[in-house]
């Protein structure tokens, strides 16, 4: 259950709530989010409970346990969520009127290549470049990430390019390891019902790029952002990667009827990754496109200047020069539909 409060409570009634219903027996967590004043409760409640509470002063709402994402819900915040990513001199706004474009390989391989794809796909018009050094794979037979070894990498790509990074973290304790180094923290497929990991996102300073589960709903996307938000962290930001179905030709089965429902349910931003969608460099184009009309916030592109010889994912990545005919298009989609990209391609 959750407790809106009246939002000019001062902190001496809001402990005072708090302390009575944990005297009922309940856990209680105190969240400022949106304009909002949000006690959440864990735990069931009768209906003679919940008649009682609404009768407390500084109450103003009751929102019963049917609401399993009140503060990702458009109930909570009517308006479109803009989340910022990185400076606050020099932001880049998920969510916003223009679509943000994360690319880069699939996993960090060494150094110099980092280094110089990152400013090779920064002078295209790339904002983010992702830069994977924990690889959460089905085999463990599989390359794995470089791990710690990376972490002076990620910095180096940072210093020599100034370009934002992007990783992925599996636990706390890799959170922990990046949070001070990368400007966006992503939540990969395998981990999307992590509620560990995700709890621990929720305190921590920095947004987090939340992918959606290869056999999840829609709805389960938005319970797990829920965890991010109720622990504290307003900065999130969804990502559609495509689902499994019987479908064998292509990798996963990008839904792109997602997009507007998360729109439609959510205010906040999702942005589409065709690249696993798809598991063929050749569909990604297409895929893109179509995100970017069917409303998408941005694109995550994985980009290998050899994919033959690609560590992981060769076969679903693309050369930087068909990166270059891929972000032309979806800048044309964008156009039509309304959007823009914030920064004009440029040679490299």
């Amino acid at each position: 259950m959750i407790l809106v409060l009246n939002p000019d409570l001062n902190k001496q009634k809001q402990n005072d709530i708090c302390l009575k219903l944990q005297k009922e027996g309940f856990f209680t967590r105190l969240v400022s989010q949106y304009g909002r004043l949000i006690i959440s409760l864990d735990g069931s409640v009768t209906d003679k409970f919940v008649r009682n509470v609404r009768s407390w002063t500084g109450i103003k709402e009751v929102i019963p346990g049917q609401n399993p994402f009140f503060l990702a819900s458009r109930r909570c915040n009517s308006a479109n969520s803009e989340i910022a990513v990185g400076t606050k001199d020099n932001p880049v706004i998920f969510g916003g009127d223009h679509i943000v474009c994360i690319a880069g390989p699939c996993a960090v391989e060494t150094e110099e290549e980092a280094v110089q794809l990152a400013l090779q796909l920064k002078n295209m018009g790339v904002e983010i470049f992702r830069a994977m050094i924990f690889k959460p794979r089905s085999s463990p037979h599989s390359f794995q990430g470089l791990g710690r070894l990376g972490l002076s990498i990620l910095k180096k790509i940072k210093q020599e390019t100034g370009v934002l990074v992007s990783t992925e973290v599996r636990e706390p304790f890799e959170a922990e390891l990046v949070q001070d180094i990368v400007d966006l923290v992503q939540v990969g497929t395998r981990n999307m019902s992590n509620f560990q990991l995700l709890k621990h996102l929720g305190q921590i300073k920095k947004p987090v790029l939340l992918k959606r589960g290869m056999g999840s709903t829609v709805e389960e996307l938005l319970c797990a952002a829920e965890y991010i938000l109720a622990h504290g962290n307003p900065d999130v930001i969804l990502c559609e990667r495509g689902i499994r179905t019987f479908e064998h030709y292509t990798r996963f089965s990008l839904d792109i009827g997602a997009i507007p429902a998360v729109k439609e349910l959510s205010h906040l931003p999702i942005i589409v990754d065709p690249s696993h969608a798809s598991g063929r460099s050749s569909l990604v184009k297409p895929l893109a496109m179509a995100g970017i009309a069917a409303g998408a916030d941005g694109l995550m592109v994985e980009v290998h200047p050899q994919p033959q010889k690609a560590f992981s994912d060769g076969a679903q990545s693309v050369r930087p020069d068909e990166f270059r005919d891929i972000f032309n298009k979806v800048s044309q989609v964008a156009r039509v539909v309304g959007r823009k990209t914030k920064q004009p391609l440029r040679q490299s």
